[in-house]
C-alpha cells in the first residue's frame, strides 16, 4: 500500500515536470476566452480610438495632416460667403513681353467686357489722379485704404470672374464721379456702379465694404456679358434680374444702343461715356 502510493506520487510529479517542461495541451487550454473585463486596462472599440486620435488635432489623413489652423482665411464681410483675397499675377498681363490687347478684337470692334484686363495698375491710378479727385476716406474703413488698394482689388475681383478689370474701373469712375458720389447712393454703401439706383432718389444696394461692392458690380457685368456660371459665392442681388449674355460688349450696356433691348443704364451714350474714358486711360 505505502509503495503503491509512492510509486503514484513519483509518476505524478514526473508528469506535472514533463507538463512544465515541454507544454500538455490538457493542461493549458481554458474552457472559455477571457472576460474582457479581467484583463488590465480598458478595451477601446475602433470608433473610440478614432475619436481619441482626433481630439489632438495632429491626425494624419489621405488628404495630409491637418492642425485645425485656418490662418489663411480672412474675414467674411458679405454675409454671402467666404471673402477671401485672390492673387493677382503682374507677369503675364498688360506690359508684359509678348502680351496682345485683344478687347477690341471682334466683328463689330467692338469692346468686350469678357477678357484678360488690358491695361496696367499704375495706368490706372494716373487717370485718377490726373482728374485732381480726393480719395474718399470712407473708403479706407472698408478695406481699401490707397488709391492703389482700390484699383487692386478691381483687378483681383475682375479676374476671378474672367471679367476685364479697366471695364470695372472706368464704369466706376463714371457711376460715381471719381468716387466723390453725388448721386442716390452715398459713399458707405460702397456701391460703385448703381446697383439698384433706379431714380427718385433710391439709394440702392448697400455692401459692407469696398471689396464686396467691386464683386457685386463685377458679377452684374458678368451677368451681362456671358452666360457662364460665377466663379465665387454671388453677392449680386440683382444678377438674375438680368437677360443673360445680352450685352457683351461695352457698347451695349447703354439701353439705348443695346440691339437687345436691355442694359445696364437708361441715359443715351452710356457704352460711348465709358469707351472714351478706357481710350483716355490707354493713351497715358
Amino acid at each position: 500500500m505505502i509503495f503503491s502510493r509512492k510509486n503514484k506520487l513519483f509518476w505524478g510529479n514526473l508528469t506535472l515536470t514533463g507538463a512544465l517542461i515541454f507544454g500538455a495541451p490538457v493542461f493549458a487550454l481554458a474552457d472559455k476566452a477571457p472576460d474582457p473585463s479581467e484583463i488590465q486596462g480598458p478595451v477601446r472599440k475602433p470608433q473610440e480610438e478614432n475619436k481619441a486620435v482626433q481630439k489632438n488635432g495632429d491626425s494624419d489623413n489621405l488628404s495630409g495632416k491637418t492642425d485645425g489652423n485656418n490662418k489663411d482665411r480672412e474675414t467674411d464681410y458679405s454675409e454671402e460667403g467666404q471673402i477671401s483675397k485672390p492673387s493677382y499675377s503682374y507677369e503675364s498681363g498688360p506690359g508684359t513681353e509678348g502680351f496682345v490687347d485683344d478687347s477690341t478684337d471682334n466683328t463689330y470692334g467692338y469692346y468686350t467686357i469678357m477678357g484678360t484686363t488690358t491695361v496696367t495698375l499704375e495706368e490706372m491710378t494716373s487717370l485718377y489722379e490726373e482728374n485732381g479727385a480726393e480719395y474718399p476716406s470712407s473708403l479706407k474703413e472698408g478695406g481699401a485704404e490707397t488709391i492703389e488698394d482700390f484699383c487692386s482689388i478691381i483687378l483681383e475681383e475682375a479676374e476671378l470672374e474672367g471679367v476685364r478689370g479697366e471695364v470695372v474701373y472706368v464704369q466706376a469712375m463714371l457711376e460715381t464721379g471719381w468716387l466723390q458720389f453725388g448721386g442716390d447712393a452715398v459713399e458707405s454703401q460702397y456701391n460703385f456702379s448703381g446697383l439698384g439706383t433706379t431714380g427718385g432718389g433710391v439709394q440702392g444696394n448697400s455692401y459692407p465694404d469696398v471689396r464686396t461692392g467691386i464683386r457685386a458690380q463685377v458679377q452684374h457685368l458678368k451677368a451681362y456679358a456671358s452666360t457662364e456660371e460665377l466663379n465665387e459665392n454671388c453677392v449680386d442681388s440683382r444678377f438674375d434680374m438680368v437677360t443673360r449674355g445680352s450685352a457683351p460688349y461695352v457698347e451695349w450696356l447703354g439701353i439705348q444702343e443695346n440691339p437687345n433691348g436691355g442694359g445696364w443704364a437708361a441715359g443715351a451714350g452710356y457704352g460711348e461715356k465709358l469707351t472714351k474714358l478706357l481710350e483716355d486711360m490707354k493713351e497715358e
